[in-house]
């Protein structure tokens, strides 16, 4: 987090959120193994979606569309 006092999100400045999320990345470690191959939509079952959820991504232009 930044020193600063915290402000309400919507008060919190791009430049504020990119300075934190900079001052964290040297915390975060990706794995150095490659991709796991793509598995086909037809062989992924178990997974279920809210129906809110499925509503609000539905209405989302650049989801829906």
């Amino acid at each position: 987090m930044s020193n600063h006092t915290a402000a309400p999100e919507s008060e919190m400045s791009l430049a504020e959120l990119r300075g934190d999320c900079a001052r964290m990345a040297p915390h975060w470690v990706a794995p150095a193994k490659s991709a796991p191959d793509r598995v086909a939509p037809s062989l992924i079952h178990g997974i279920t979606v809210p129906e809110s959820s499925a509503r609000l991504i539905d209405a989302m232009s650049e989801y829906g569309d």
